[in-house]
């Protein structure tokens, strides 16, 4: 044999047995699917609490075989001290991950639709995104501090989808506007419990009033998912893969908004006026069993504005331009309408008060007019102010 027939045998066999060896080897493991994330939204419900309706982030796992939803709404009416931190605005909500069929049980029960986007998320987006949720779900980390506009259950969902893509998400959202503000979108949802939208058009204070960004406006769990459907990746494909609708929404659709007129407001002071000026002589008794429920009325509310000014960590209660026309002065004109109830005179003080109290509703024309800071209160100028006038040139033009 020559050496270079024997070199070639060698050369074969050696290959041979490489090939054997490499056949040998075990498969490398494949690496663990990514999961699928979505993001469920629930429709709004007919208990006051429920009218923002709500939101989770949706995590499917291909090997556990169960979704999980990562709730962010969950708080404990049983904890110690929970009614003193609620009006204090210190109240803290947590997140929780359960079943996203347990969690779609309550919906499903009470006929609040939920419909869920899956997200088209890169493999490592969504196992960032997953894990940090996970490690935010341990009892240690869930806990945090609620504020109903700007960290809630729908805002905590937005920041989380936002750094699972890297900030992608918020520069689309910062550059756009609808016009609407926390005001207009709070008495909107709360509009068919009228103690409710009364209860915010009175409370919000100028916080309240600033048109918001789209990025602001994700506090609403519905507003987050129409933005959603039109985000985009950064290599420009939609973010919402697809959409599928988990529940049927059986209760009453949610309200859309209706135009703010001021001349109901006003008429309806007028009318009020001018019946305080005529039957202050003739049917002096009736209208001060009417003035002494509106000033108590205006007083009540006016301390509670004040309270939450002074004492309470609930940012869209301060700086309330109502609180001229809910005036807390308007409890020390009880007396003086206790005495006009009974047919007495009242103190000299009494018309002072009421000159005082007039002048100071008169100057809530100011800031709105200036446009400094300023708070959508034009109605309850058009309805309070002319009866607080009415009042005052009634008993103290007399008692002068």
């Amino acid at each position: 044999m020559r050496i270079t027939d024997a070199l070639g045998c060698v050369a074969a066999l050696l290959l041979a047995c490489a090939m054997g060896v490499v056949r040998a080897q075990p498969a490398a493991p494949q690496s663990t699917p990514a999961p699928r994330i979505g993001v469920v939204t629930m429709a709004p419900g007919e208990i006051f609490w429920e009218r923002f309706g709500h939101d989770a982030i949706v995590v499917d796992e291909p090997l556990k075989g169960e979704a999980i939803a990562y709730n962010f709404g969950y708080f404990d009416l049983a904890e110690d001290g929970f009614i003193g931190r609620f009006v204090r605005g210190e109240m803290e909500y947590m997140l929780v991950a359960l079943p996203l069929e347990e969690d779609m049980r309550y919906y499903r029960e009470v006929g609040r639709g939920a419909t869920l986007q899956w997200l088209d998320l890169d493999p490592e987006q969504a196992r960032r995104l997953a894990t940090d949720l996970a490690d935010n779900a341990k009892p240690e980390n869930a806990r945090y501090r609620y504020d109903y506009y700007t960290d809630n259950c729908a805002t905590r969902v937005r920041d989380a989808l936002d750094r699972a893509l890297g900030g992608q998400l918020r520069p689309q959202l910062d550059v756009r506007s609808s016009g609407d503000s926390y005001r207009s979108e709070s008495v909107r949802l709360a509009s068919p419990a009228p103690w409710m939208w009364l209860g915010f058009d009175v409370g919000l204070g100028p916080f309240a009033d600033r048109p918001l960004s789209r990025w602001d406006q994700a506090f609403l769990p519905h507003r987050l998912a129409d933005d959603l459907r039109e985000a985009m990746r950064a290599d420009g494909r939609p973010l919402v893969a697809s959409e599928e609708t988990l529940l049927p929404q059986r209760q009453a659709a949610e309200p859309s908004e209706q135009p703010r007129r001021l001349l109901p407001w006003l008429l309806i002071g007028l009318a009020v006026a001018g019946l305080v000026a005529m039957g202050a002589r003739r049917v002096p008794r009736s209208v001060a069993g009417f003035a002494l429920a509106f000033w108590l009325l205006c007083g009540m509310i006016g301390l509670v504005l004040a309270l939450g000014w002074a004492f309470t960590e609930h940012r869209a209660l301060w700086a309330n331009r109502n609180l001229m026309l809910f005036n807390p002065l308007c409890l020390l004109l009880l007396p003086g309408g206790w005495a006009l109830l009974r047919s007495r005179k009242p103190s000299p003080r009494f018309a002072r008060m009421l000159i005082v109290v007039a002048g100071i509703a008169a100057l809530a024309c100011l800031p709105l007019w200036l446009q400094i800071l300023p708070q959508r209160n034009g109605n309850w100028i058009a309805l309070l102010l002319p009866v607080h006038g009415a009042l005052a040139w009634a008993w103290a033009r007399r008692d002068a």
